[in-house]
């Protein structure tokens, strides 16, 4: 399975079952990408000069077995299953 930055995937597995995005992020080392709106976690950051701080929400890296490339034409998932 080919994956590219700025494709549509289906998540195939865990908490977000069902849902698709576009790919934002590649990490070929430990094979996991990061999907727009999916896998959100909440991250407390301080306050500095440049940043007023608190929780934000951000996406967090997903394995990458547990997508499936989306067809662009017929919205269907392509591949085996």
């Amino acid at each position: 399975m080919i994956l590219k930055k700025g494709t549509q995937v289906k998540i195939i597995s865990g908490r977000d079952k069902g849902k698709t995005g576009e790919i934002l992020e590649i990490n070929k080392k430990l094979n996991k990408i990061k999907v727009k709106s999916i896998n959100m976690m909440k991250k407390h950051l301080k306050p500095t000069k440049e940043n007023k701080g608190g929780i934000v929400s951000k996406e967090s890296f997903i394995h990458q077995s547990n997508v499936k490339n989306l067809d662009e034409n017929k919205k269907k998932v392509v591949g085996k299953k």
